[in-house]
């Protein structure tokens, strides 16, 4: 018996996939528990539809992440800090304050998450930094941190 998987099922298949089952597996088991459906020409139809709009959103949002790393790629940005002796930082230049001037200078959001900063800035100076902004596309920025 063909079945659409409504979810994802280890060793099986993951949801939108067209599977052939057993009869017994799929009435007893997948079917009752809402895991699967019976695969009906309409319903394969639906699932083929569903998943070329999901291809053509994740080519939307490659589109503007690439967008997103030619704004980004080579740009620097200051961020100002407290200092003390040797020019060491009072704390550190956290991915959330990198993640503001960002915002504020280029006017883009982007999460504090996808920014590696690798070992804590705690001295001045210019630090090259890479943010993750897609799979597979990211740019990269240089902090400058200044006295403040």
């Amino acid at each position: 018996m063909k079945v659409i998987l409504t979810q994802d099922i280890k060793q099986l298949g993951r949801a939108g996939d067209i599977k052939e089952v057993s009869d017994g597996y799929a009435r007893n088991y997948l079917i009752p528990k809402g895991l699967a459906v019976e695969a009906t020409a309409g319903k394969i139809k639906e699932v083929e539809e569903k998943k070329k709009s999901q291809e053509r959103q994740k080519m939307k949002e490659l589109e503007q992440a690439k967008e997103l790393q030619k704004k980004l790629n080579g740009k620097e940005i200051t961020i100002k800090a407290k200092t003390g002796d040797n020019d060491r930082l009072f704390g550190a230049v956290t991915p959330k304050e990198i993640a503001e001037a960002i915002n504020k200078e280029f006017k883009v959001s982007i999460d504090k998450k996808k920014i590696e900063i690798g070992e804590p800035i705690k001295h001045l100076g210019e630090y090259n930094l890479k943010i993750k902004i897609y799979p597979g596309v990211q740019a990269e920025i240089k902090v400058k941190v200044v006295k403040g």
